[in-house]
């Protein structure tokens, strides 16, 4: 009993002494990449917080033209005007994305080709993690249909300006969730049975699963993708669910900052000589192992022509 009494003492207090350890190993992966980006145009979604809001300072940083495609545009102007003013980078642009409706999708598209002659990065940084079940202004389930459906959408809509653009890049932020997906064919919209956890996973795998497909459909065409899982990580992410909250503050000193979290996303798509690894998934800078159903070429290519279907997009 006094044993059990000392445990429960000490163990608070060495996890406290150890945290920092703990933490660095699971925050190992760091971009290193030195390359800079004058000239280079490149969009964030989800940049107003959070992972996407660091990788798009980065970006910044390195001297490229970036846009913050956010649902929330007055706190997307905060977070630029942030940007210009540690990075010296005027060139942050705020953009209204709304990726749980394909019109918003679309306006956002049609004005960024209207801009720019060219697109460099794409970063499909935006999420939504355990909502309570609902829909997209198009009828999708949320999940799937902002996680997956929406950036699908979006990388579509942008494909020709990326090609135009080549050598450029798409890096699509998954997550090691994915291992607990599936995808439901005859329930994509969850009206059969729901759970919001697993929704979340369902739409990480589909990420993993776009990448994969996307990245043999741009063979030759210098346009490269990659799928990232960023680690677990202190942001906005888990609003939807006290439980999550309350478990990010019990284990806050095991959680990626934001800054952190990015470093994956900015590894794929700054680091030079990553062309024969377009299609692979990535976690802490090295490239990871996914889950058999990732691997799954016949679901990977169905799940491109449903996803054709249910967006109105001519399936080739």
């Amino acid at each position: 009993m006094i044993g059990v009494l000392l445990l429960l003492f000490f163990l608070p207090l060495l996890l406290y002494i150890a945290a920092p350890q703990i933490r660095k190993m699971l925050s190992s992966g760091v971009c290193t990449s030195t390359v800079q980006l004058p000239g280079k145009v490149a969009v964030v979604t989800g940049a107003n917080t959070g992972i996407g809001k660091e990788t798009a300072k980065e970006l910044a940083q390195r001297g490229a033209r970036v846009y913050l495609a956010c649902r929330d545009v007055q706190k997307g102007e905060l977070v630029a005007r942030e940007i210009q003013t540690v990075t010296g980078n005027q060139e942050v642009l705020v953009k209204k994305l709304d990726l749980a409706d394909t019109k918003s999708i679309r306006a956002f598209a049609k004005g960024f080709l209207a801009e720019e002659k060219h697109l460099h990065i794409l970063i499909n940084n935006a999420g939504v993690m355990m909502c309570p079940y609902s829909k997209t202004a198009d009828g999708f389930e949320m999940h799937m249909g902002v996680n997956h459906l929406g950036h699908f959408l979006l990388t579509l809509l942008l494909l020709e300006k990326l090609k135009e653009s080549a050598p450029s890049r798409i890096v699509n932020v998954s997550s090691f969730a994915h291992h607990l997906g599936r995808i439901h064919f005859h329930n994509l919209q969850g009206e059969k049975f729901y759970s919001a956890g697993l929704a979340y996973c369902h739409s990480k795998l589909a990420n993993i699963l776009f990448t994969r497909e996307l990245a043999r459909r741009l063979k030759g065409s210098s346009v490269t993708t990659y799928s990232v899982h960023p680690g677990t990580v202190n942001s906005e992410l888990v609003r939807h669910s006290s439980v999550m909250r309350w478990m990010w503050r019990l284990f806050s000193f095991f959680i990626k900052t934001p800054q952190q979290g990015a470093q994956t996303s900015l590894y794929c798509a700054l680091t030079e000589g990553l062309e024969s690894l377009s299609g692979n998934h990535f976690s802490d800078c090295h490239v990871a192992w996914v889950s058999a159903k990732a691997r799954n070429e016949t679901i990977a290519r169905r799940l491109w022509d449903v996803s054709c279907d249910l967006l109105g997009i001519p399936v080739d």
